[in-house]
């Protein structure tokens, strides 16, 4: 039995997904079209692209977390998320698509060119999330409590001395 890998590159934002595949070999990526980013759309994507063993799936990782990747692990499909950061980047290349970075994420998935990041446990990520919105409270607090010293200074109330 033969399987050809298809690397399936995906620009994933709030309400879409973006998604170009990368046949085994070097025939250009080609656009497969966009999907809503829920569940139902995602497992239908799956059926359509084909045998789940000849799928490697990609994605940046951004503010829309690690749900992705847990639904297709669920699903069977090897999938990969990619920090931004480690994307290599064309000098000049200024113009940021939708379609043109699923594309470019497909052929570089497919080149070798992508390292994955590590996907915390759905606890992990919890906590993170938990120490992030206590650093921003802190933050926010602190920002608060020196607007109302300048304002009081603007208008000549002054700290009373501690003694």
């Amino acid at each position: 039995m033969k399987y050809t890998t298809k690397y399936v590159g995906l620009d994933v934002s709030k309400e879409t997904i973006a998604i170009a595949i990368a046949e085994a070999g070097r025939e250009k990526a080609r656009y497969w079209g966009v999907i809503r980013n829920e569940p139902a759309a995602v497992r239908k994507l799956i059926r359509q692209l084909g045998k789940k063993e000849e799928l490697e799936v990609c994605y940046e990782a951004g503010p829309t977390g690690y749900g992705l990747y847990r639904l297709l692990k669920d699903l069977g499909v090897s999938c990969v998320v990619v920090a931004p950061s480690l994307i290599p980047a064309r000098p000049g290349d200024q113009v940021k698509t939708d379609r043109r970075d699923a594309l470019r994420l497909a052929e570089l998935f497919r080149a070798g060119e992508l390292t994955g990041v590590y996907v915390p446990t759905v606890e992990d990520e919890a906590l993170r999330d938990l120490v992030r919105a206590r650093e921003d409270a802190r933050e926010d607090v602190h920002r608060a409590k020196q607007r109302l010293i300048k304002f009081l200074l603007r208008h000549g109330i002054r700290q009373p001395e501690q003694h």
